[in-house]
């Protein structure tokens, strides 16, 4: 099956297979190759060619034509760090936070993490997907095209893999691209608040094993921060999942200079997360690494704490994947329009440098840029077409306007 997308205003993210990156940092995340009026040829479900239509060739065969006159057309927005998998909500913390209580403090009473880990202990498996397949779905209907989703609220051997295994039903969908990450160093459960070793020897002995004999998971994931996993017990856990061919991610820097960064980087982190709290210090760790520093600006608004340093990372040559943490406490949201938004707005990124964060350095924070992340030929078919609009610009622009018109997947 051919597909023609023509008279297209500009097609966006443009890439030639002899000039593919893997990412782009510094200064190159402001460009951002574009071509007006242009066509896309759809093969299947992969991407054959593309072009302007003042050379459209002649004689060019397809099945049916779609008319794109004054649309934009660019890449699925690639979500690199999302909690998709829970059971309920959390809008009582929410109403807790308005009356002055510090996310810190929720936490210590028993809320948060520990709250989902409760819930999730009550919830079936077959319900927890159903659910997470309906999420799945808004936010592919809000045009994310390749999702990473954690554990972590299970903080139980049984917990955490009835999590993984809804993640893996959820990849068997084969609706997107879905990478898991093995977050059961998301919090020390209330029966080991008292026994952190205990339950750091569960995670390496117990669940481990079990994780990569089922194959459940893509990466390991460690919350690296006061209060929560020191880097020494991070050292730790991290050390043991390499030992099984687990890739690490790293929650990192959110609330202090937690060392998470360093950490992240000595075992070749494929991403940092969070950076909230980023001294000189971090930033020279990241330039000489090949880790990827994935910005969360959702939690930073749902929290109502400081926005990361995009453009100190930026200006200090690195590049900058954006994400939404979608999750019940700190994000109750995966619409990466809106991150797009903040992204402009609070961290003063310009349209390009946010859309070149949210698909190719966010395919490249789940190691899916051969796949995904650009217009590129033999890539996957996975792209936005927005509504008419006056420029690129107007995406981040009207971030209370759904500018999207069409996911195509």
């Amino acid at each position: 099956m051919l597909t023609l997308y023509s008279n297209i205003k500009q097609l966006v993210q443009i890439e030639n297979n002899s000039e593919q990156k893997n990412s782009v940092k510094g200064k190159e995340m402001d460009i951002l190759p574009c071509m007006d009026n242009a066509w896309l040829l759809i093969e299947n479900d992969r991407i054959k060619d593309f072009g302007s239509m003042h050379s459209f060739p002649v004689g060019l065969s397809f099945d049916q034509e779609i008319n794109c006159t004054g649309k934009y057309i660019l890449p699925t927005w690639c979500d690199s760090h999302t909690h998709l998998v829970f059971s309920h909500a959390r809008e009582h913390e929410f109403v807790d936070r308005i009356h002055g209580m510090s996310y810190e403090e929720i936490a210590k009473r028993g809320g948060g993490i520990l709250n989902s880990a409760k819930r999730m202990q009550e919830i079936s498996e077959s319900e927890l997907f159903d659910i997470s397949l309906q999420r799945l779905h808004q936010v592919m209907d809000m045009g994310t095209g390749a999702i990473e989703i954690k554990s972590g609220y299970g903080l139980s051997t049984e917990g955490e893999l009835k999590m993984l295994r809804v993640i893996r039903k959820l990849k068997d969908q084969n609706l997107i691209d879905i990478k898991a990450s093995f977050l059961a160093a998301h919090a020390f459960p209330l029966e080991y608040k008292e026994n952190h070793e205990g339950y750091i020897k569960l995670i390496i002995e117990e669940m481990l094993p079990k994780v990569v004999d089922e194959g459940l998971a893509d990466y390991m994931d460690v919350f690296c921060e006061k209060g929560f996993f020191n880097v020494d017990e991070t050292d730790r856990l991290l050390s043991a999942a390499a030992k099984y061919g687990l890739k690490p991610k790293i929650h990192a820097n959110q609330l202090y200079n937690s060392g998470g960064v360093q950490i992240g980087v000595k075992h070749h982190a494929i991403s940092v997360d969070h950076l909230e709290t980023m001294d000189d210090e971090e930033v020279a760790c990241l330039q000489n690494s090949n880790t990827m520093a994935t910005l969360l600006p959702g939690a930073a608004f749902f929290l109502a704490i400081h926005y990361q340093p995009a453009r100190k990372l930026i200006d200090a040559g690195l590049p900058v994947a954006l994400a939404t943490d979608f999750n019940p406490g700190s994000c109750p949201s995966g619409n990466m329009n809106f991150i797009l938004s903040l992204a402009c707005t609070q961290m003063r990124m310009t349209p390009e440098e946010a859309v070149n964060a949210c698909t190719l350095n966010g395919a490249a924070a789940m190691e899916l840029q051969h796949q995904l992340g650009t217009i590129a030929r033999g890539k996957k078919a996975r792209f936005i077409i927005t509504k008419p609009m006056s420029s690129l610009a107007y995406l981040p622009y009207a971030f209370g306007e759904r500018v999207i018109e069409r996911v195509v997947i």
